[in-house]
């Protein structure tokens, strides 16, 4: 068995809260613990580097990966009833700003095909944008973004996206470090973030808030702190004149307890993100696979990916796209489009394996997370 790998050595040296901000800051709330962070104005925003974010590394489970015969083994009673919530469109409405020099990026005119790692699950990844048009400026691409953060005094980068107007999901090893009681700091989110340039706007954020089982290492591990049960997470940002971020770029629906998997728990999967090995993380890159729930890596969902460290947090869809007008045929169960059913959780080291898994959502990490979130601030809901 290889060596399990937890956030790839990152030292965690000054990146914990003071003991006696931590009594104010941090608050648990039964299931759900939250990091309020200070006001907006006191937030340490020019800490946050755009230019030379560090991408965060992707936890690595060290041993090998399952296979997706292994989902038949599944008992269907692990999960509640499945379930979801609508997104919205959002106005559309850009406020761009420039974060960062530009790089140039060679263009790429062909589509890739299916092609699979050691894990022999297919996949294709490719850039979000189609050649010579910014996809990512529109719905659904465009409530996907870069989440930055601080460990510490360095800055360090995932993805993410928006659930409702206010509320981000990202992963919950992208805000706190498992099992001991720490948070990071001031989170900055850009929606559709392309090339250095953030085009509507940049979002801090109010506060975060975790699975308390993962903040306090109880949560069920199939490797501790890497394959989690609920390795989720939810940031309810800040407004800017009343306005949420989603109110601009919109927002997904979401859905839990399997939604939009099949008898046999597949599904799939579209994936966003921004790999810093792809393109340096400059553009939002899109990876569509057959995803499987793997019981004996705590219920995970298992897809192949390219991409690596950077995107985690990065949403899994069910059906992302713009729904067709029908005529002598109907859509099939579990339909609802920009569906967000888990994050990207994990990864591993050896890049030739090409094999991602993400935390499921359920009724006991996303609805109590975005129920809290909306019960905090209603008005991001």
């Amino acid at each position: 068995m290889k060596k399990l790998i937890l956030y790839a050595g990152i030292s965690l040296i000054g990146s914990t809260i003071a003991a006696g901000a931590l009594a104010q800051q941090v608050k648990t709330h039964g299931a759900v613990t939250q990091y309020v962070l200070p006001a907006q104005a006191n937030q340490a925003a020019s800490m946050i580097d755009f230019e030379h974010a560090t991408p965060m590394p992707l936890p690595n489970p060290g041993y090998a990966s399952p296979t997706e015969a292994e989902s038949s083994l599944l008992a269907p009673s692990r999960l509640g009833a499945p379930g979801h919530a609508a997104g919205g469109l959002g106005d559309g409405k850009r406020e761009s700003l420039q974060l960062a020099r530009p790089s140039p990026l060679a263009a790429q005119d062909e589509v890739g095909s299916q092609e699979f790692g050691t894990s022999s699950q297919v996949f294709t990844t490719n850039r979000v944008d189609a050649l010579g048009d910014n996809t990512q400026f529109y719905y659904p691409y465009r409530a996907a973004g870069k989440l930055f953060f601080n460990i510490g005094g360095s800055t360090f980068v995932c993805s993410a996206s928006l659930i409702k107007p206010g509320v981000v999901v990202t992963a919950a090893h992208c805000v706190a470090n498992f099992g001991r009681q720490q948070f990071y700091s001031n989170w900055v989110f850009v929606p559709a973030y392309s090339n250095g340039s953030a085009p509507y706007g940049v979002w801090t954020a109010l506060t975060a808030a975790v699975v308390t089982g993962y903040y306090n290492g109880t949560d069920p591990c199939a490797v501790s702190g890497v394959v989690c049960q609920d390795d989720v997470a939810v940031l309810i940002l800040n407004p800017q004149s009343g306005v949420y971020a989603g109110n601009r770029a919109g927002w997904y629906g979401y859905g839990w307890n399997g939604y939009g998997f099949n008898g046999s728990a597949q599904a799939l999967i579209d994936q966003l993100g921004y790999p810093v090995a792809l393109d340096g993380g400059l553009l939002m890159e899109r990876n569509d696979s057959q995803g499987f729930r793997s019981p004996s890596f705590s219920n995970n969902t298992i897809i192949g990916s390219l991409m690596t460290g950077g995107s985690s947090g990065g949403p899994w869809h069910v059906n992302l796209g713009i729904a067709p007008n029908l005529a002598g045929t109907s859509f099939g169960s579990a339909a609802q489009r920009n569906t967000v059913v888990g994050v990207t959780s994990w990864g591993y080291t050896n890049t030739a394996v090409k094999q991602q898994g993400a935390s499921p959502f359920t009724s006991g990490n996303i609805v109590p997370l975005v129920n809290f979130a909306c019960s905090v601030r209603p008005g991001a809901c």
